[in-house]
């Protein structure tokens, strides 16, 4: 039976090669975006072009009426959510004393509030046919801590405890929620570092080279997956052994 996913986040980078993997096992997928829409929309059509189905939506995952419409119009042309995918994100680079109260709250909002508002929206289904599977985005900075990425680490920190807890609820209806925590991934956010920065962190990952968002996507796709049906509550990192 072909199932739903929805992806926020997933017009480029890890998102759009979640979007892929999961479109490539038999999912339709609803394809989120803010403001690459073009990407979006031709990632659909690359779907569509394969035999599979994709709807590209935009909404700010942080404004609950917004995303909330967005995942009902994929419901409406792919069928109801069984998959969810929290992706969506944004960076941050700056001395704690130096962060705008603005700033912190936003990364909030994307991050935890964001993940907040879509779980919500597709949860009453998930519990009506009691099967479901959740996969929130965070980071190894989430688990870790990052020295001038405090309102970043913070808020993927948050994603974390909201995934185990949010495990432990959800658990008797057999909806499954689970974590994954990527390092540092070649994504525009981290080719903009320039090469230098980018050499010296393959040189600090054991496995000697930075992710793709292919490894994410593989991670996200097993949890996903009946693969992982007794799997729940669980952060999995994907960094090439960065933070051992």
């Amino acid at each position: 039976m072909e199932k739903t996913a929805f992806v926020t986040g997933g017009g480029r980078g890890i998102g759009r090669a979640v979007v892929r993997r999961l479109a490539a096992e038999g999912c339709a997928v609803g394809i989120n975006y803010l403001q690459s829409r073009e990407a979006a929309e031709e990632l659909a059509r690359e779907i569509r072009q394969q035999g599979g189905r994709a709807l590209a939506v935009r909404a700010d995952v942080a404004d609950r009426a917004a995303i909330t419409a967005a995942i009902r119009q994929a419901e409406e042309a792919l069928g109801p959510v069984e998959v969810l995918v929290n992706n969506a994100g944004i960076a941050q680079n700056d001395l704690f004393q130096d962060t705008p109260e603005a700033l912190w709250r936003r990364m909030f909002a994307v991050h935890a509030d964001g993940a907040f508002h879509t779980i919500q929206a597709v949860l009453p289904h998930m519990l009506h046919v009691k099967r479901g599977a959740i996969v929130n985005i965070s980071s190894i900075w989430g688990l870790r801590g990052a020295s001038c990425e405090v309102a970043y680490a913070s808020s993927k920190a948050a994603v974390i405890g909201l995934t185990r807890s949010l495990a432990m609820e959800l658990a008797p209806s057999r909806i499954r929620v689970n974590c994954v925590a990527p390092g540092v991934i070649r994504t525009d956010m981290v080719e903009c570092l320039g090469e230098e920065t980018i050499s010296s962190l393959a040189e600090q990952t054991p496995a000697g080279r930075l992710g793709t968002p292919e490894d994410v996507a593989r991670a996200v796709a097993f949890l996903a997956g009946e693969g992982a049906d007794f799997i729940t509550g669980q952060v999995l990192t994907v960094d090439g052994g960065f933070i051992l």
